[in-house]
C-alpha cells in the first residue's frame, strides 16, 4: 500500500516541532460571522481521535444533540492524537483481534456502526493523517468538514479501510463530494501545525482520554462517550440559565 501520506506527514511533523508559529484553535467555520448572527449559548469543544471507537459513539450522539438544540449549541471538533507518531508494520491478525473490542461500543444505544476488521487492509499507522484531512476539509466550510468527519469514522470502524493510507483518504475525499484538487490542502504545513497545536492544547488542559467535551469559557468538561440524556441535561443547564 502507498504510504506517501505517512512519510510526508512525518517530515512536516518534525519540522513543525521546531517552527510552531501559532497555537490558535479557532476553526475556519467559526470565522466571518455576521454581527447579527445569533451567538450560541453553549460552545462545546470536543477533543477526539479518529482511531477511537468511543469517539465514534460521541460523534453520533453529539450530532443529534446539535440538531436538537441548534442554534443554541455550537460544536467544535479538535484534534487529540492517541498514536501521534508513525508505527508501520503492525501485525494484522493481532490488530484484527483488537477490533473485536469494538463490539462493546457497538452494543450501546445510539452507537456508530462497527464491525470486526475484515479483509487484508493494513492497520492504521498513526493518528495524524485523518486529522489532516478533516482540517483541510474544514477550510472549505462547515458542511465539507461534517461530510469528511463522518466518512472517516464510518470508513475505519464500519468498512475496514485504512484511514492513514493516502489512496484511501483521497477516495474518501472524493466520495464525500469534495473537489479533488483541494486534497492538496492536507499537505499544507499550517494544517499540520493546527492539528499538533490542538493536541498540545488538550495536554495542557489536562485531557488524558477521549472523547472529552469541554464547555468553552467555563472549564467544565465531560470525559467519555456519555448517553444522550447526560449531554441533554448539561446543555439545558446552560441554555436555560
Amino acid at each position: 500500500m502507498t504510504r506517501a501520506t505517512t512519510s510526508s506527514t512525518w517530515a512536516l511533523w518534525k519540522r513543525s516541532r521546531h517552527s510552531r508559529r501559532s497555537r490558535s484553535s479557532t476553526t475556519p467555520a467559526a470565522t466571518g460571522r455576521s454581527a447579527r448572527e445569533r451567538v450560541p449559548a453553549a460552545h462545546l469543544v470536543v477533543y477526539s481521535d479518529y482511531l477511537c471507537p468511543w469517539c465514534y459513539n460521541a460523534a453520533v450522539r453529539l450530532k443529534r444533540i446539535h440538531e436538537e438544540f441548534a442554534p443554541s449549541v455550537r460544536l467544535e471538533w479538535r484534534s487529540f492524537l492517541l498514536r501521534p507518531r508513525p508505527a508501520p508494520g503492525r501485525d494484522l491478525e493481532r490488530f484484527r483481534s483488537y477490533t473485536e473490542s469494538w463490539l462493546r461500543p457497538a452494543a450501546e444505544p445510539d452507537a456508530g456502526t462497527f464491525q470486526v476488521w475484515q479483509g487484508d487492509a493494513e492497520p492504521p499507522t498513526h493518528s495524524v493523517p485523518p486529522h489532516l484531512v478533516a482540517k483541510a476539509a474544514a477550510l472549505l466550510g462547515e458542511e465539507s468538514f461534517e461530510r469528511i468527519h463522518e466518512a472517516l469514522l464510518r470508513a475505519y470502524f464500519a468498512e475496514s479501510r485504512d484511514i492513514t493510507d493516502e489512496a484511501t483518504l483521497r477516495a474518501l475525499w472524493e466520495e464525500a463530494g469534495l473537489a479533488p484538487g483541494e486534497f492538496a490542502r492536507t499537505q499544507d504545513p499550517e494544517v499540520l501545525r493546527r492539528v499538533l497545536g490542538q493536541h498540545d492544547e488538550a495536554i495542557e488542559l489536562g485531557v488524558t482520554g477521549v472523547p472529552t467535551v469541554v464547555l468553552e469559557g467555563t472549564g467544565a468538561l465531560i470525559l467519555g462517550a456519555q448517553p444522550l440524556d447526560v449531554y441533554r441535561r448539561w446543555i439545558r443547564r446552560v441554555t436555560e440559565a
